[in-house]
């Protein structure tokens, strides 16, 4: 499927296309077959002009009519080699596949700055030059304060509406994410949600919330968490262990 992802690409895009990478958790070596999404991204020489998207987006729809199972759970984005040398919050705007299939214009948040790390360290590379080669070195200062600001943007807002944690596989995402912002936030570097988990489970955070991550780790579809409490609990602990 990666193949003809990257034949896709290079059809619709030709000389714009510069490199084509796989990072997320096929990269770190943490795949789960029942829940990953393959992660993907495309460094392409300009920012790429509206009309070359329903191209883009005919080509992705093609991908997942032929059969191939991974290309009905893929994400994706498309960034210029000048925008993904380094995160600016002001230019973070990108042609996206989304994990639904749609495609369109997504803003990028602090996150992304973990996923350069990622993507620079153990992308890889499907096509083009190495990451390292396009992204500059994320200091780990710059990780701290990405995984504090993840924090703040985008789960303290759960004190106010959590019904994204009606959904069970929403809930063992949470608790995933809050261990890998621990992890970030205490030793500086990046690591894949399942050995972040493990990372907490063997310091002093896990005596607490051991229980609550072994559910998310062993959290398959279909499977019922019912955990919205614990959930809400373990998140707002991460807050204020981000505030130390």
């Amino acid at each position: 499927m990666l193949v003809q992802l990257v034949l896709g690409i290079l059809r619709v895009l030709d000389q714009d296309v510069v490199a084509v990478y796989v990072h997320g958790s096929l990269a770190l070596g943490d795949f789960n077959r029942e829940t990953s999404d393959v992660d993907f991204l495309v460094a392409t020489r300009t920012e790429l002009p509206a009309e070359k998207l329903p191209a883009l987006e005919k080509m992705h729809a093609e991908l997942r009519d032929r059969g191939f199972t991974w290309a009905c759970n893929m994400e994706g984005s498309y960034i210029s080699q000048k925008l993904l040398k380094r995160y600016d919050p002001e230019r973070c705007w990108h042609p996206s596949l989304r994990c639904d299939g749609s495609f369109g214009l997504d803003g990028h948040g602090s996150d992304w700055i973990i996923q350069r790390a990622i993507l620079r360290e153990y992308g890889i590379t499907l096509f083009g030059p190495a990451p390292e080669d396009l992204i500059e070195p994320v200091a780990p200062v710059e990780l701290k304060k990405a995984a504090q600001a993840i924090l703040t943007e985008w789960w303290s807002p759960l004190f106010e509406d959590a019904s994204r944690l009606d959904s069970s596989e929403y809930q063992a995402y949470a608790i995933l994410t809050m261990c890998r912002c621990l992890y970030t936030i205490e030793e500086g570097l990046v690591a894949s949600k399942p050995a972040a988990a493990q990372w907490v489970l063997d310091t002093t955070h896990g005596s607490k919330w051991e229980p609550l991550i072994r559910q998310a780790l062993a959290w398959r579809k279909g499977d019922e968490l019912n955990a919205i409490d614990e959930t809400l609990a373990f998140v707002r602990y991460t807050l204020e262990q981000a505030g130390k």
